[in-house]
Formats: structure tokens, sequence, C-alpha cells
């Protein structure tokens, strides 16, 4: 099984000396679908920006598709890894949703006919077809994330990296980022995901890393993470099961039951 993500003991600090990440080790396969989890300060973004060379570990050993990150530039590893970022202000700065959108894939050398196949299924992709000659930022805050995520689908990256991509998004904006990821692992695709939404987390990824104090404290299936056994240890993270987890565990059906046997387990219960 080849690895798209592996991180061999690595640790990292601030220049204030806040320690962040602390001898972390994690290996990704490709075409795996791996959601991050944690309280805010646990790591979790220091740890994605590890793999497209904003940061570079203190001590330890980062490798993306197999080799060694080391001083590889930011704009080849940009070719591999595509990575949303929490705040799509500080992504996007062109003009125009299209400008925005094919600036990526422009950059990797994409002209012509295979450029604008890239840029109109992404903005297809999340739902912005209408508004490819507007200026970002007279979009609302949801559909700038939106746009962050269309600019990275564009590049065809081997792997993609989003950072809270459900935030500011009402059910329809979830749904569409969810089908994404979807579409992304269907197509053998690398999905990493940090989320505080543990519904969308539950619903959409195999594996759930769960973080604390800059180390991995859990590290399972969804079923496995959310289980009855693991309450105490999330509830030390700051996080809660969602709740078709808490209220599966309670009818005996385990931790992701699906709807249908949630309703019908009520349904049997004695009034």
């Amino acid at each position: 099984m080849s690895m798209a993500i592996e991180l061999r003991g690595v640790s990292f600090a601030y220049p204030d000396g806040t320690r962040a990440l602390e001898n972390v080790d994690l290996s990704i396969a490709t075409g795996e679908c791996v959601a991050i989890v944690g309280q805010n300060g646990s790591g979790k973004s220091t740890l994605v920006r590890h793999l497209n060379g904003l940061l570079r570990p203190g001590s330890g050993e980062v490798l993306v598709d197999g080799r060694p990150v080391g001083r590889r530039h930011v704009a080849e590893l940009a070719r591999t890894v595509g990575l949303v970022f929490q705040n799509p202000d500080r992504q996007i700065f062109a003009g125009s949703v299209r400008g925005e959108v094919a600036f990526g894939p422009r950059n990797l050398g994409r002209r012509g006919e295979e450029l604008e196949r890239d840029v109109a299924a992404a903005v297809s992709a999340v739902g912005l077809e209408a508004q490819l000659d507007t200026n970002p930022y007279d979009l609302g805050f949801s559909r700038r994330k939106l746009l962050s995520l269309a600019s990275i689908l564009a590049m065809r990256t081997p792997i993609v990296v989003l950072d809270e991509p459900t935030t500011g998004q009402d059910a329809r904006g979830v749904a569409r980022v969810q089908a994404i990821v979807r579409d992304l692992a269907a197509a053998g695709r690398t999905v990493i995901a940090i989320s505080h939404d543990m519904r969308f987390v539950a619903e959409s990824f195999g594996r759930v890393v769960v973080m604390r104090a800059g180390s991995i404290v859990l590290d399972g299936s969804p079923g496995e993470v959310f289980g009855a056994d693991n309450v105490a240890t999330l509830a030390w993270t700051w996080l809660e099961p969602p709740l078709p987890a808490l209220v599966g565990a309670r009818l005996g059906l385990g931790s992701t039951p699906t709807e249908t046997a949630l309703v019908e387990a009520v349904r049997a219960r004695p009034a």
C-alpha cells in the first residue's frame, strides 16, 4: 500500500515558544479519507501546514507521496497537495471568480480548452457557475469558502486538504461539500479534513484522528473513535460524539447507526 502522507516523529514550536506538535507519527494511505479533529490549539492546522511546506518541522521528517519534503519549494509541493484555508480571505486575491479558479491550474501550465474544462468543472462542483465574472468580495462568506475550494479542485492535486470546509455553510452547502469529498474519494484522491463538525466527520470520512496538545490521542474508524469506550477521552479533548452516535449507543445500535435503524429502534421501544 502506497502512502500519500507520512509524519515521522514530527515536532514543531512557533517562535514565541508555543509547542504545537510533539513527536507526531501519522501515515495516510493513498486514496484514504481522513478527518483530523480536536479543540482549538490542538495542533491540527499546524500539522496540515507541514504537508505543503508552509511550515517545516523542528525535528522529525515529513514525506509526501513517498518523498521527503525537506527543502522542496512550496510551489513544487502545490502540484501534489492542495490546501483550502479555513479563512478564504487569506487565499482569494483575483478580481473575478473565473480568474481565481483559473490561477492555480494556469500556474501548473494548463492552457486553452484544458484550462477551461478544469475551471468549468470546479465551479460547477461548488455551484458558482452563474458567478464566473463576479468579484469574489461581492460574494458572501459561505460562497467565498466554496470559491477557495473550487480553486484547489481545479488544480486536480492528488492530495486535497480541507481546513474547516463546512464553516458558515447551510445544510445545502454542507451537502455540497460532502458530495465533493465523495467524488474525490471515488476518483482515488486522498482527502484530509480538519473539522469541528462531528456529524460531517462521521458521515464523510472512513478514519478519524483526534489531537490534543500537539499529540494524537485517538486514531480509528468513526465507529471506533465515537464509540462508548472513547466518550471520556473525547471529553478530555473538549469534543462530543455526534448526536446519532450518542443515540445509537443508548439504543444498542453502535456509534454509526443509519437513519433507518434509528427510526426503527425508536418505534420499537415501549411507550
